[in-house]
């Protein structure tokens, strides 16, 4: 192993405006995964300051930490500790172009925002919902916060783990960020200790690992909450229509209008559902109710698997190539459905013409005073409905109040463990 880490002081990180902070610090790291690579191979990490928040339930001001992943290919990923987000990944197309691939903000203000929708974050103690906001546990029944259509609960609740600023620890170029949630917060019974490890390889796959740990039994169901656009962040939904996707899924688990599962699946064959087989994106939604997804996919594996192919996601002009595994056995596939559309009139086609694909096609024009403006997210960039894809590793949502679900339930003395990978490649 060769290893060379620099440490300097002095300079003020961009964005660090914490009162009294009179110096900061800027490491990086280079490492080799062994002694036949060269300096070529090598993957940096650099951390820095990204402003200031306040935690949620003390008031505390702390600094926010900013981690930066480069790779020898031009692939670059960021991490915040608030909300253990994932802020920029920029990965290369086949012509060498560098764009970011997912949706976020410039600055902590813009994560903070009321009409953030999770982008990038570390979501829990439950991710996707809870029907009723309640559960029961050794015959004890648990409220939890109902933040959800004021029935249900969604992403841990009005106070999720995205809305916390987690303690970070790095090791070579490996970061873990974790959290501690105490007993009681938001109804959930048992104090927990999270962490996610992020890393970045040299082979553009960046790897993220959930843990938890409890004091009493809970319910635990990380998940990571990015949100994709392999032609670039401000591309838009014109270019999502483009991609191509394919899910390694024969079942979806029904839902209500509420989205909250019934207990029952759905096969996909002859459906909607069905992206077994490669299909355009656009497209497909159209097939879809309600015109896109928002679908907890049933991953199909072996009894004895472990980590197991997803997704693929091909963007056919960039050439850009995303795969995702995991160890989860299920993945919630969704198109950003709930963005703004200030002119309710953004639709997939049911065909995607040829013409589609030389025509450059411009944004909404969005009425003045509109009360369904565009999210404004990095450098600027408008995000409207359907201007992204998320795929969502998990349970199966609500799993805590379905016996023929998988097992949600931490008990002490067990730890939670969540494996994902996000493979990025050239078509």
């Amino acid at each position: 192993m060769s290893q060379s880490i620099t440490l300097s002081s002095g300079g003020q990180p961009e964005g660090m405006s914490l009162e009294g902070t009179k110096e900061s610090s800027v490491l990086t790291v280079k490492t080799m995964d062994g002694a036949q690579h060269s300096e070529a191979d090598a993957v940096t990490l650099t951390v820095d300051g990204f402003g200031v928040v306040k935690d949620p339930l003390t008031g505390e001001v702390q600094p926010v930490k900013r981690y930066t992943w480069a790779n020898e290919s031009g692939m670059m990923v960021q991490v915040i500790s608030y909300g253990a987000i994932i802020t920029v990944m920029k990965v290369p197309a086949k012509d060498g172009t560098l764009e970011d691939v997912v949706l976020g903000f410039d600055d902590i203000p813009g994560y903070q925002t009321a009409n953030n929708p999770y982008f990038g974050a570390t979501v829990g103690r439950v991710a996707n919902r809870i029907g009723g906001g309640k559960f029961t546990i050794d015959g004890v029944e648990y409220n939890v916060t109902k933040n959800y259509e004021n029935r249900h609960q969604l992403h841990g609740g009005k106070i999720g783990f995205d809305k916390f600023n987690w303690h970070g620890h790095v090791q070579g170029t490996v970061v873990t960020l974790s959290h501690t949630n105490p007993d009681g917060h938001e109804g959930y019974p048992g104090t927990v200790i999270a962490s996610v490890t992020y890393e970045l390889k040299r082979d553009n796959r960046f790897t993220c690992t959930f843990r938890a740990t409890s004091s009493a039994p809970t319910p635990i169901n990380l998940t990571n909450h990015s949100y994709f656009n392999l032609a670039g962040h401000s591309k838009g939904y014109e270019e999502i229509y483009r991609h191509i996707i394919s899910v390694n899924a024969d079942r979806i688990t029904e839902t209500d209008e509420d989205s909250i599962p019934t207990g029952n699946f759905l096969c996909v064959g002859g459906t909607a559902y069905d992206l077994r087989i490669p299909r355009e994106l656009g497209p497909a939604m159209s097939r879809a109710a309600g015109e896109g997804f928002d679908n907890n996919f049933c991953i199909t594996k072996g009894t004895q698997q472990g980590m197991t192919f997803t997704a693929r996601v091909v963007h056919p002009q960039s050439g850009r190539v995303l795969e995702v595994y995991t160890d989860q056995p299920g993945v919630q596939l969704y198109t950003s459905n709930f963005m703004p559309d200030p002119n309710r009139n953004i639709r997939p086609r049911p065909t995607n013409a040829e013409d589609y694909y030389e025509v450059t096609h411009l944004e909404p024009v969005v009425p003045a005073m509109s009360q369904n403006p565009p999210i404004r997210g990095k450098g600027g960039a408008r995000y409207f409905k359907h201007g992204a894809f998320c795929l969502e590793t998990q349970n199966y949502p609500d799993a805590m109040n379905h016996d023929n679900f998988p097992n949600s339930i931490l008990t002490p003395g067990e730890t939670y463990v969540h494996r994902v990978e996000y493979k990025f490649g050239i078509c």
